[in-house]
């Protein structure tokens, strides 16, 4: 699990809750307030984005987090999209991370990560929890016959999804030993957005209330600090805002996933994530 830490200066130099019932409810397809009104990036997408090196085009060597950050992306936005959500609340199983994950639709999304995800939660037998799928998707499972499950080239998969949609191209560069097919950013655009609307949720229109924040928005902190890559968000910041942003950021992921995912059922799924993470 990664930690939100603070850069040193030294080396650095420089809704309520009726809206949020209705945020469940709303229809899948429709767009959120603060999504791009020229293209449509899944919450897999956006985190890749923010993760990736634009000339460069490939996430550091160093990011062991990335991987499962995206397989709990793609949750969340099967819950947003309203094909999964986590079983009701009941007296035996009241914690988020001992619910299951239920499968409310098989409609196709039209994206292959996402349908392939529920093609998994529709045959398996028993339910499983957020956490259990995570680790299944993703591969980390000690149980053979459960290896199937697997999401394999996740991150080229997601990659291959924003060259298609015109944000990064796709090259090969040569590391001595060894080729490797890299994505730098060709519309910088897109990704300023991205970062920029990070940016202004903490700095411009923070609330201190996470169920008044827009879901995406919510999702993607949550996502990006899971995914070590937050920090590619405020790099760019000067320090008093950069300072600002990391301590409301931080404020933020420590409240407590039990309590704020029962204030409304619209972001369940994030704070179970949030909750996985933070056990794992």
């Amino acid at each position: 699990m990664t930690t939100l830490t603070h850069r040193s200066r030294r080396a650095e130099g420089r809704k309520g809750a009726g809206e949020e019932e209705a945020a469940a409810e709303r229809d899948p397809t429709e767009e959120d307030p603060d999504d791009s009104k020229d293209i449509r990036l899944t919450l897999m997408e956006e985190v890749l984005l923010l993760g990736l090196k634009d000339k460069e085009g490939y996430t550091s060597f160093w990011n062991d987090c990335i991987s499962s950050g995206l397989r709990g992306g793609i949750l969340i936005e099967l819950a947003f999209r309203g094909r999964i959500r986590l079983e009701p609340l009941s007296m035996r199983k009241k914690r988020l991370l001992e619910r299951k994950v239920l499968l409310k639709s098989d409609a196709p999304t039209g994206d292959v990560l996402l349908d392939e995800t529920l093609r998994h939660i529709k045959a398996t037998e028993a339910a499983e929890t957020v956490q259990t799928w995570i680790e299944l998707l993703t591969g980390e499972t000690w149980n053979p016959f459960k290896l199937q499950y697997q999401l394999r080239n996740v991150r080229e998969r997601v990659a291959k999804a924003l060259v298609e949609k015109g944000i990064l191209t796709t090259e090969k560069q040569n590391f001595l030993l060894f080729d490797m097919t890299t994505h730098p950013v060709s519309n910088g655009t897109e990704k300023q957005r991205l970062v920029r609307r990070l940016q202004e949720s903490v700095l411009e229109r923070w609330v201190k209330d996470p169920l008044r924040m827009e879901r995406r928005t919510l999702a993607l902190l949550v996502l990006a600090h899971s995914s070590d890559v937050l920090e590619n968000v405020f790099a760019s910041l000067a320090d008093d805002k950069y300072d600002v942003a990391m301590n409301r950021t931080k404020d933020l992921l420590e409240m407590d996933p039990e309590v704020e995912a029962a204030k409304g059922r619209a972001t369940e799924m994030v704070w179970a994530v949030l909750a996985a993470f933070n056990k794992s």
